[in-house]
């Protein structure tokens, strides 16, 4: 059996395989922060599921992996692959930045899997760039050429977040405000972004706050009910707040793509593209990524595709323990 997971800052999915069919035999998901470490989580797995006997255990995991070790960015947990290893009694274990698996299940997934923002970009064989905005803000690239394709985890995530415009400068003063000097994308491209452009949005602009949003955020999360209300087109100031992360979202992306030079494409995974399609290509989007001036050519060429299995990084992983 293979034990492959999925480790976020909100949600942890784990699943057992069957190494010879490839057959899901049990998954199960759970909320990151019910855990105060790793282990708890594990150890109640494997004991509802009676300890099966693993050849492999591998794992994404939404934070830098070091000499096969990882404290996870937006969880107090730290996995070490020689503790699980001790744990499970797994012959071979390892850790992944949580992109380099989803980049991996992003690769061995057919294109019913996704829908195009440029459906007239050409398909050309590429390095391809690969962000996930969710709970954070991932980034990694796939590295092809005729022989070999290789995933580069990054932390491109957490480099400067760049305003384009004037009000994109307010909110990076806003942020600065809130969190200190440092502002990097993932404040912004984020389910915590969400957020935080609302607040700044009902700080700084006349549009006033619907009692049916404020009252939902209560009992609910609060960027899944802005995204909802956006998309519903219940509330003007939600609406606008998606405009704003969609554009910064298509900046960031565009950014990524010049720096990999990435003609095999631009794949978007993570929870809230898939989540808010009617936003996300309704434009704002791509005239955000195409806006790089001299460069606005090259990039009409390249691929954008939105990822709609919410499983690539626990398949990514499977994969990856599967065939290395």
């Amino acid at each position: 059996m293979i034990l492959a997971g999925d480790i976020g800052g909100t949600k942890t999915l784990l699943a057992l395989f069957s190494a010879t069919s490839g057959d899901c035999v049990v998954k199960q998901q759970y909320s990151s922060a019910d855990f105060k470490n790793f282990y708890d989580l594990l150890d109640s797995f494997l004991a509802k599921h009676s300890k099966p006997e693993l050849a492999a255990v591998c794992l994404g995991v939404a934070g830098p992996v070091v000499e096969g070790n990882c404290v996870t960015t937006n969880l107090p947990w730290t996995l070490r692959a020689g503790d699980i290893k001790t744990r499970t009694g797994a012959r071979h274990v390892a850790l992944l930045n949580d992109l380099e698996a989803m980049s991996w299940g992003l690769l061995n997934m057919p294109e019913a899997d996704f829908i195009a923002l440029n459906p007239d970009a050409e398909q050309t064989m590429g390095h391809i760039a690969v962000l996930a905005a969710g709970t954070g803000l991932g980034e990694a690239i796939i590295v092809r050429d005729k022989a070999h394709t290789r995933v580069l985890s990054t932390e491109g995530g957490h480099t400067d977040f760049a305003p384009t415009d004037e009000r994109e400068f307010k909110l990076f003063t806003f942020l600065q405000q809130k969190y200190g000097h440092h502002i990097s994308y993932e404040r912004v491209v984020s389910g915590m972004g969400i957020v935080d452009i609302y607040d700044f949005l009902k700080q700084q602009t006349n549009m006033p706050a619907t009692t049916e949003t404020e009252q939902r955020f209560e009992r609910e999360d609060k960027a899944a009910v802005i995204s909802q209300q956006a998309q519903a087109k219940h509330d003007p100031l939600c609406i606008e707040t998606m405009r704003i992360f969609c554009r910064c979202y298509g900046a960031e992306a565009s950014n990524l793509a010049l720096k990999a030079l990435s003609y095999g494409g631009v794949l978007l995974a993570g929870g809230i593209a898939a989540k808010n399609l009617d936003l996300m290509t309704d434009g704002v989007f791509m005239q955000a990524f195409l806006d790089k001036g001299r460069y606005h050519k090259l990039l009409t060429k390249i691929p954008v595709k939105i990822c709609l299995n919410a499983e690539a990084a626990l398949l990514g992983a499977f994969y990856y323990a599967l065939t290395r």
